[in-house]
């Protein structure tokens, strides 16, 4: 697990092996990222699989409009959905992985990765076998 800040709090567990918090609706559904202010006592907690496929993905070659506070200089970077069983699909940063590595419905696994030099944020990769 990373030692920098989470880029934003409660993103996920504080475990051994942590997992992304999302939360369950009322009627059953559930959504990540948890929502905030009043609506945030509308919904429960539920820590998410950690593990998922593939859904889609592209690459995010230009820096993003304002508000963008990302690490500079910018570096092109991969980003998808990743479906988590059962759950919900997440956007998410691609990591240890090239476009021309991805397959859709290829096994994804949760990571948590520096985003700056004092902020952590969440990623997926492909899945790692032993």
């Amino acid at each position: 697990m990373s030692a920098l800040a989470p880029i934003a709090p409660g993103l996920w567990t504080d475990e051994a092996e942590p997992r992304l918090i999302g939360a369950r609706r009322s009627d059953g559904e559930i959504i990540f990222p948890v929502p905030d202010g009043d609506a945030a006592a509308l919904v429960e907690p539920v820590a998410l699989s950690r593990k998922g496929t593939l859904w889609s993905w592209t690459t995010q070659g230009f820096e993003p409009k304002e508000p963008y506070s990302g690490p500079q200089p910018f570096q092109p970077f991969l980003i998808g959905y990743v479906e988590l069983p059962g759950e919900v699909i997440v956007e998410t940063r691609i990591i240890d992985a090239t476009a021309a590595d991805l397959v859709i419905g290829m096994p994804m696994e949760f990571a948590i990765v520096p985003f700056d030099d004092a902020r952590s944020t969440y990623a997926f990769r492909p899945e790692r076998h032993p």
